[in-house]
């Protein structure tokens, strides 16, 4: 089908492009920017005046809970939930049940997804066999299967010779390998970041230097194998100007950041709201500053949703016992419009987040509107505040600190490979 999307502000990172034009799509791609390409002819025309006109939304992490955890959330759901959200590609952690380490199972994970016409997705793989951490995955099997990166998710890998092992194998082949930082005996039974706000609700505390020892140990292993290394959700100061520091020194590391910890602190626990029960935990306010700084000067190379569907009666037990984790596929778009208004960042700059950036982290030919690309495209308008409630999300997860938020930004019309995935009709729905 060939689209026409005419009248929009387009806004395309990578290419830094921020104006009027409008937009023509043929045969799924990208076929025109500004002007028609010869002797197009649109089978349909979506008219965005008024409307902002985006690259699709890329999500470095978002667990669709299939295989295994449909109870929590099914690929139908969440995958509509991410075009609803804007989000075109996606990566999807290998913490299922069982773990994405048989290539069977990552076979068998992007053809459903394949067939259901939606978003794309893009596997991470388990570094270890079923993730405990002692064994190596077959990682080339893996790779072949589909898998565009390497990782124990939240797993952690307690023997540092696995773990060196491990780089020197992915660097060897030329994969990248994804780790988030936390030390699995200092952060032992925590729930909550280690302050005053713990303290005062009597929760089990994990100290800020449980994600710096790990990311000490793993940048340290990235400098003897040179192995490229993606360090996911940073929460801490510390960690920020570690990154920082091993970007200058040269390093081959990019890094991550939640939307959620972009903006929300411990002082947001409350009386134990157990929708900010988040791995890794919500930190201090000067952390969060932190995170907020690292993501506007590049440190931090992309705010993901790290998208995690609890069934609601995980969310009911009390704090410590609660199922962590939140739902963020609708809502990456508005929290980092959000950011972006509080911070004065340019909207190109605040985009290039969760569009460009991420599609470089994944190596994946999406997060741009150059002629030829996928034509992969969101369209929203900025200009209305969309209230969060249970009935608004998709997901089959309901569960987020956001919830009576009135967020920016309604998504439009989703595309994905040139074809409409998701459309509201009227402005005020």
């Amino acid at each position: 089908m060939k689209i026409h999307v005419k009248g929009g502000r387009l806004v395309d990172p990578k290419n830094r492009v921020d104006a009027a034009r409008d937009l023509f799509i043929a045969e799924g791609r990208i076929a025109g920017v500004g002007a028609s390409p010869g002797g197009f002819k649109a089978d349909r025309t979506i008219d965005a005046t008024g409307l902002m006109v985006m690259p699709g939304l890329v999500d470095l992490s978002a667990r669709l809970r299939e295989p295994g955890l449909e109870y929590k959330a099914t690929l139908d759901s969440e995958l509509y939930a991410a075009v609803a959200g804007g989000v075109t590609s996606l990566a999807c952690p290998p913490d299922t049940d069982p773990p994405l380490d048989e290539p069977g199972l990552v076979e068998m994970l992007t053809r459903r997804a394949s067939s259901l016409h939606l978003a794309q997705i893009y596997p991470v793989g388990a570094l270890t066999a079923k993730l405990e951490g002692e064994r190596l995955a077959e990682m080339a099997m893996l790779r072949h299967a589909g898998c565009v990166a390497f990782s124990q998710a939240d797993a952690p890998i307690k023997d540092t010779m696995v773990l060196w092992r491990a780089l020197q194998y992915a660097a060897t082949l030329g994969y990248s390998v994804w780790l988030r930082p936390q030390d699995p005996f200092v952060s032992r039974e925590g729930v909550a970041h280690d302050g005053d706000v713990a303290t005062r609700l009597g929760l089990p505390g994990i100290p800020a230097f449980a994600e710096t020892i790990a990311l000490a140990t793993i940048l340290e292993l990235v400098r003897a194998t040179g192995t490229t290394v993606h360090i996911c959700r940073l929460s801490t100061a510390t960690a920020v100007d570690m990154v920082r520091q091993a970007k200058a020194e040269g390093l081959p590391v990019t890094s991550d950041v939640g939307a959620h910890h972009v903006h929300l602190s411990e002082m947001d626990l409350g009386y134990y709201d157990s929708h900010c029960h988040l791995v890794p935990p919500l930190r201090s306010l000067r952390d969060r500053d932190a995170l907020q700084a690292g993501v506007g000067d590049g440190t931090i190379d992309a705010i993901c949703s790290d998208h995690t569907p609890v069934d609601e009666d995980a969310k009911l037990m009390p704090f410590s016992e609660s199922g962590p984790g939140a739902t963020g596929l609708e809502l990456l778009l508005p929290l980092t419009l959000k950011w972006a208004q509080e911070k004065k960042v340019s909207i190109v700059d605040a985009l290039a987040r969760v569009t460009s950036e991420p599609a470089r982290i994944l190596k994946i030919e999406a997060g741009h509107l150059g002629v030829g690309a996928p034509a992969d495209v969101c369209v929203f308008d900025p200009e209305i505040y969309v209230k969060v409630t249970p009935r608004s999300l998709r997901s089959q997860g309901k569960n987020t600190p956001f919830l009576g938020y009135e967020l920016p930004g309604q998504v439009r019309y989703t595309l994905v490979a040139g074809d409409v995935t998701y459309q509201v009709e009227t402005r005020n729905e």
